[in-house]
């Protein structure tokens, strides 16, 4: 996927690496959790998440020409397909692809809460949360690298060095190689610091708890704003400023009761380990087989979620 990509980026003009990333992370991930084939849908389901995309987190006014109306009728025209999807494979045994699909299939028979309704929303959730995750932490990554080439150089050096090692160049990365990546995980850890890509994390208060003299009593809601904690200068130095050398300095501790995007505790996002091995090979696709060149763009706004006005536009060439 991220060879086939990149390699096809490269024969075009400047790319909206925001667009075609979204692509690219939400036709991987359909293909893997129900078959989707991209190539040969008339339907380009991408377009409809990002429909959703763009009407989330408004208003619940549940009335035609209202943005949540929209985002409701765009969401049941998924779940439409995703709970056809998974009837047709029920009724037609011939019709099994080995995917996440069906998996759930099989473990239906076990576990109760897998049930025609629930799976099609699972398979929802999990395409939505890596479809826009996943795409604004690598456009995001673009932005940051492409303004630090002193970033771009070590990170060379450090892949480059993993080639090298190798008894074959062409083979692929090895688990044992991506935990090498010591200066990889410090760009990516200073990537999700500064994205913040939630604004925050809602969580119910179970009992009364103080805070710093008030009480919070049981029952209410409350919103942990993130970026306040990653973007503390007490903790972090500069911290609108990207520098992942500050990762060699932090302790263990700092860290875990500072630094929290996949969230934390017993509800920690279940793909955080998955979404930092994507970043860590899309980065040594990228710096040992191409060049890349901002050609304009690059205004982040946080609208609740982040957007990128007119993109950012980047030009890929390849080395070899």
């Amino acid at each position: 996927m991220l060879h086939t990509n990149l390699a096809n980026w490269a024969t075009q003009g400047p790319v909206d690496v925001k667009q075609v990333i979204s692509v690219m992370v939400f036709n991987f991930t359909a293909n893997k959790i129900f078959g989707y084939d991209a190539a040969n849908s008339k339907e380009k389901l991408s377009e409809n998440y990002t429909k959703i995309l763009n009407s989330f987190i408004s208003l619940p006014l549940n009335i035609p020409g209202t943005s949540f109306h929209k985002c409701m009728k765009d969401r049941e025209k998924m779940l439409k397909m995703l709970k056809d999807t998974l009837m047709e494979r029920l009724s037609d045994p011939s019709k099994r692809r080995g995917d996440f699909l069906d998996q759930a299939i099989d473990d239906m028979k076990t576990e109760k809460f897998l049930t025609e309704d629930f799976i099609p929303q699972l398979m929802f959730g999990i395409l939505f949360a890596s479809f826009e995750s996943m795409s604004t932490t690598l456009t995001l990554t673009f932005k940051f690298l492409s303004e630090n080439p002193r970033v771009v150089e070590e990170l060379r050096v450090e892949h480059e060095a993993i080639v090298k090692k190798r008894e074959n160049p062409n083979s692929g990365l090895t688990w044992e190689e991506y935990r090498s990546m010591t200066f990889t995980q410090m760009v990516v850890n200073e990537t999700l610091r500064i994205s913040n890509i939630p604004p925050g994390l809602f969580r119910k208060a179970l009992k009364d708890f103080q805070v710093k003299g008030f009480t919070v009593p049981a029952g209410w809601t409350v919103m942990l704003v993130t970026p306040a904690v990653q973007l503390n200068p007490e903790t972090f130095k500069d911290p609108v400023t990207f520098n992942p050398w500050r990762w060699m300095d932090l302790d263990q501790v700092t860290i875990s009761k500072n630094f929290m995007p996949f969230g934390g505790g017993t509800r920690q996002c279940a793909g955080a380990e998955y979404s930092k091995l994507v970043l860590s090979t899309f980065l040594h696709i990228l710096v040992t087989d191409y060049s890349f060149t901002k050609v304009k763009g690059g205004d982040v706004s946080r609208t609740p979620i982040i957007s990128f006005g007119d993109g950012i536009h980047i030009k890929f060439t390849a080395r070899n």
